[in-house]
């Protein structure tokens, strides 16, 4: 499993997308795996779970230094995690 949280410099969202990772992980009785984390020029707070993006997990990415409307939620890290720990389950969008 490969996390990580890509934010833009300034980010206002940054701490609180890095929280809800970590809580998510304990939630889950995860506690192996570092969350990489990636300043740059991203579309701000991404979290990208075995490189698919918990938000928009069909695969388009937000390209661009922007700040998200669509913030990681609790439920959809939680499928990420879940779906990544367990690969025999099907990966789907969940329910917004």
């Amino acid at each position: 499993m490969r996390i990580e949280l890509r934010t833009s410099p300034g980010c206002p969202h940054a701490d609180s997308a890095r929280r809800l990772v970590r809580a998510c992980l304990v939630d889950l009785g995860i506690d192996d795996v570092a969350i990489i984390e990636i300043v740059g020029q991203y579309a701000s707070p991404t979290v990208l779970v075995d490189g698919l993006d918990v938000m928009r997990p069909e695969g388009t990415h937000l390209c661009d230094s922007v700040c998200r409307l669509d913030v990681p939620t609790p439920q959809r890290v939680l499928a990420a995690l879940r779906a990544s720990a367990n690969p025999r389950t099907p990966r789907s969008s969940p329910p917004c």
